[in-house]
């Protein structure tokens, strides 16, 4: 169900960041620390195991509420502009990212989403992000990856891609990372719409998405959701205090369900839930009939998730 039509109303467009500008550094003060194309192409999962590509399905299956009128799916996915950004000052401190924002339902609340590792540009990455938008919030979807996301192909390579995550250093990430929290905190505070800022996380992005909350002492974040972490390190579960959304299949090897079960216990209000049969990036990256019904109903327990701790 869409939010209220009152929550979905709450800001107006022109007062939130301005997108206009390819290229916009920003200092941080809050915080401490086009839709794509989908190219017929075969899908690997995060491990490189290959699947087969399916058919491209409409990136809002759902309607949204637009000041208390209902829409239908092609002219709520129109309610979305977006425009590439660089956040930070000078080559080496700067991070390229790309914001969806909503037009006419806009919420006034912002998004910080962290994609698998095949990047920011990635179609089903940027697919899901113009659906979260579609639903009236700000996207941010950095690259993670300075531009050089995975691109492996079959067959895996498991030395080549362990050579190739060990060039991402875990401090550059996350310095990356905690600039584009600083940018969503300053530019939402500073347009006066909102204070409440929720992460979303996908595979490695996920995992970045335990640790960055666990570090995020001043609570810039009220909400997240994170889909089938990889590397997570359930230890930080106590220091996460934003409530944690735990999206996963018990058929995971890259995220295990015992570690998605201690991170619910041990992280103030997360909750998990646990599809049965589903494998890696199932939510993002469906590769059946089956999985679109889980993908659906994951979507949907996000959807809900996120207006409860955010808009209600």
């Amino acid at each position: 169900m869409a939010p209220a039509a009152a929550a979905v109303a709450a800001a107006c467009p022109s007062s939130l960041p301005r997108t206009s500008s390819p290229r916009r550094g920003h200092q941080g003060r809050a915080c401490s620390f086009r839709r794509a194309a989908r190219p017929a192409m075969l899908v690997y999962s995060e491990s490189g195991r290959q699947q087969q590509a399916r058919r491209p399905r409409p990136l809002c299956s759902q309607q949204a509420e637009v000041a208390g009128t209902a829409v239908d799916d092609d002219e709520a996915c129109e309610l979305v502009s977006g425009s590439d950004l660089v956040i930070g000052e000078g080559d080496d401190d700067s991070v390229r990212a790309h914001l969806f924002k909503a037009v006419k339902n806009n919420n006034g609340t912002g998004i910080l989403l962290l994609s698998d590792v095949f990047g920011f540009e990635d179609s089903a990455t940027r697919d899901f992000a113009y659906r979260v938008a579609c639903n009236g919030y700000n996207v941010l979807l950095p690259d993670l990856f300075r531009g050089n996301p995975w691109k492996q192909s079959a067959p895996f390579d498991a030395d080549q891609f362990s050579h190739w995550l060990a060039g991402h250093a875990p401090a550059r990430v996350s310095g990356d990372i905690d600039a584009c929290t600083r940018w969503l905190a300053d530019e939402f505070t500073a347009a006066g719409v909102t204070r409440k800022l929720g992460v979303v996380g996908f595979c490695y992005g996920g995992g970045r998405l335990v640790e960055l909350l666990a570090r995020d002492a001043e609570r810039c974040f009220s909400a997240g959701v994170c889909f089938y972490g990889s590397r997570m390190d359930a230890s930080l579960g106590a220091a996460v205090a934003a409530p944690v959304l735990f999206v996963c299949g018990d058929g995971d090897p890259l995220c295990p369900v015992e570690t998605v079960r201690e991170l619910e216990r041990s992280a103030k209000g997360a909750r998990a839930a646990v599809y049965a049969g589903r494998g890696h990036g199932f939510a993002h990256r469906p590769q059946s009939v089956e999985e679109d019904v889980d993908a659906e109903d994951a979507f949907n327990a996000m959807r809900a998730w996120l207006h409860d701790h955010l808009l209600a």
